[in-house]
């Protein structure tokens, strides 16, 4: 028997009916109708009919209101907009989205009765983010008519699309709704069929665990939040973002995701489960990580968990001189931060030379600084006046605070705590940068491990406002308290977090990277669609492959391998992609070759 769609490219799809007229489906029938297509709005719900009305035509006044359409224009979009509560209506749609709630009986019903109604070339499309699209099309009298197009929240304003083929849907049903994708000024992203397709997918299994981290009373909700915006640039925080998505939501995907992989890091943290089924679904319910004004409102309020402000429990100790240990870029940009915030500060490295480099470094972005205005050319002498160069650690006999930026590597970190034992007086407190070692284990190297604390900036030191400040078991509460008064003093926003592998951001970071390699390893998506994906579907500032390539690919690998042997979790064992590129010498930019090729500087 012949199939309906056969290999010839297929007319435009000028009639397009949305089932589901929820917020997702008003607001694709929307775009649809800016765009010049004749759109049927199909919902069972008379209400749900007259709503996307009364959206489409508030969202077109406000079009007018800001010069973006005229009167005539917000005219012609209205009368492209038709509603109805039957399916019937769909009878001459070119292509039918189905936005329906996420159940295979719902949309596998929503799908036979398409197959009974629509003409035989009329492409069928569900905006499920979850369920498979291979399952869905199966059950179809034409199969190869089936596909996904998942449009991302609010539908009017999000540039990606994910157009999602089965191994049965034709090939001229794919270029026919990219191409409409296209028209619709949309980014189209071909995808494959799994669970989560590749936003959700990586989105997903990060949001899981920043949910798992926060039950287990690693890190509040608002540092964990605050971690990720300010560490890795995102918009929001996940457990912000897990109440906006709506945490029943998140859970439905997070299980067809588990169902699929297997993966442990795809399995609903407990905590998602006891809210749904509490009812604390995020901002719709008015409450779910966090507290909010009214359902439906972005506004948080105070609740029992929300902290005191400035509500410091233990008086710290005072803290007028620094010592910084190293000689790169992170060492000089912390004594750069100091320095700018009046401490005076003694730049040690291992040689005179290395000091007096790394201080000439410093002089020159202060001098860059003020180029761009940011600081008086008096200010920036006054600033380099403050730092010392020395070429021994005996220099730091003096100072309040020594914190060391050396190499990551745990000997050479416990051999400068030993000579910080040695060096400092009484009460100094004693600070390591790592970013992925054992705090306690420099503590250990000296005789008092109580006045030892994590204090891990990010780079670059200057620029970046996140300080993840880390006990250990060990650690006084007036070390902690002083270490966040200071970073008020240096301007800097300090998260708490307790010592193990990755701390906040990176145990966070690191297996969303690591689920993005394994994409590309098995076929899945290519580089480019997957970085598109994430910038243009979750707001990311840059691409996992493109931040990959900047982190540098060895320190990568080394971080996951840290993460995989702390938390022994077969989902965090690090990509073989990953590893086979670093044993090639294929770092990332700093090598010219990661992911992608750069050019030689």
């Amino acid at each position: 028997m012949a199939t309906p769609l056969s290999d010839t490219p297929l007319s435009p799809l000028k009639t397009v009916a949305v089932v589901g007229l929820g917020t997702m489906g008003t607001g694709i029938a929307e775009v649809l109708a800016r765009a010049g297509r004749e759109v049927i709005g199909i919902d069972i719900s008379e209400a749900a009919a007259a709503q996307a009305v009364t959206a489409l035509e508030a969202s077109t006044a406000r079009g007018v209101q800001r010069g973006r359409c005229t009167e005539q224009e917000r005219a012609d979009v209205l009368a492209r907009f038709r509603t109805f509560t039957d399916l019937q209506a769909a009878a001459d749609a070119d292509l039918v989205i189905e936005v329906t709630p996420e159940s295979y009986d719902i949309k596998q019903q929503v799908f036979r009765a398409l197959d009974t109604i629509v003409r035989p070339e009329t492409i069928l499309a569900t905006g499920t983010n979850a369920l498979s699209v291979t399952r869905l099309a199966a059950d179809s009298a034409h199969p190869e008519r089936v596909l996904g197009l998942h449009f991302f929240n609010p539908a009017p304003a999000m540039k990606l699309v994910e157009v999602v083929s089965s191994v049965l849907t034709a090939p001229v049903a794919v270029a026919a709704v990219t191409d409409l994708a296209l028209e619709l000024g949309k980014e189209p992203v071909a995808v494959g069929d799994r669970p989560g397709f590749v936003a959700d997918g990586l989105l997903f299994g990060y949001l899981n665990q920043a949910a798992a981290m926060y039950e287990a009373k690693y890190a509040s909700r608002e540092d964990i939040d605050a971690a990720m915006k300010l560490g890795c640039g995102l918009p929001m925080g996940p457990l912000a973002l897990l109440d906006l998505i709506g945490v029943d939501t998140a859970r439905t995907v997070l299980e067809a995701m588990y169902a699929e992989s297997h993966d442990r890091l795809h399995a609903p943290a407990p905590i998602l489960k006891q809210l749904s089924e509490a009812g604390l679904t995020g901002r719709k319910s008015g409450r779910g990580f966090y507290s909010y004004e009214a359902p439906g409102s972005a506004a948080v309020v105070r609740d029992a968990l929300t902290p005191l402000e400035g509500a410091a429990l233990v008086e710290g100790r005072t803290i007028r001189s620094v010592g910084v240990a190293g000689s790169g870029t992170m060492a000089s940009g912390i004594a750069e931060v100091f320095a700018k915030a009046g401490y005076e500060v003694v730049l040690a490295a291992r040689s005179e030379e290395k000091a007096q480099a790394a201080k000439a470094r410093i002089g020159k972005s202060l001098s860059r600084s003020v180029d761009k205005g940011r600081m008086t050319a008096e200010a920036a002498a006054q600033t380099l006046e403050r730092i010392t160069p020395a070429g021994s650690y005996d220099a730091f006999s003096d100072v309040d605070l020594a914190l060391e930026a050396v190499a990551e590597d745990l000997e050479i970190k416990q051999q400068l705590f030993a000579t910080f034992d040695k060096v400092c007086k009484p009460g100094a407190i004693l600070a390591t940068t790592t970013s992925s070692l054992p705090v306690v284990a420099c503590a250990r190297a000296t005789s008092r491990p109580q006045d030892v604390i994590g204090m891990h900036f990010f780079n670059p030191a200057p620029a970046m406002k996140l300080v993840e400040v880390v006990r250990t078991v060990l650690t006084e509460d007036d070390v902690h308290a002083t270490v966040r008064e200071v970073c008020a003093k240096i301007r800097k926003h300090p998260v708490d977090c307790g010592d193990r592998a990755g701390f906040i951001v990176n145990a966070l970071l690191f297996p969303y990277l690591n689920n993005a390699i394994k994409m590309v390893q098995e076929h899945y998506a290519s580089l480019d669609d997957i970085d598109a994906a994430m910038k243009l579907g979750g707001g990311y500032p840059m691409g996992p492959f493109e931040l990959l390539d900047v982190v540098g690919l060895d320190v990568s690998l080394a971080i996951e391998k840290v993460l995989h042997r702390e938390f022994r979790d077969p989902g965090l064992a690090p990509a073989p992609l990953l590893e086979h590129l670093v044993a090639a010498g294929c770092l990332g930019r700093k090598t010219g070759r990661g992911f992608r090729e750069y050019a030689r500087r």
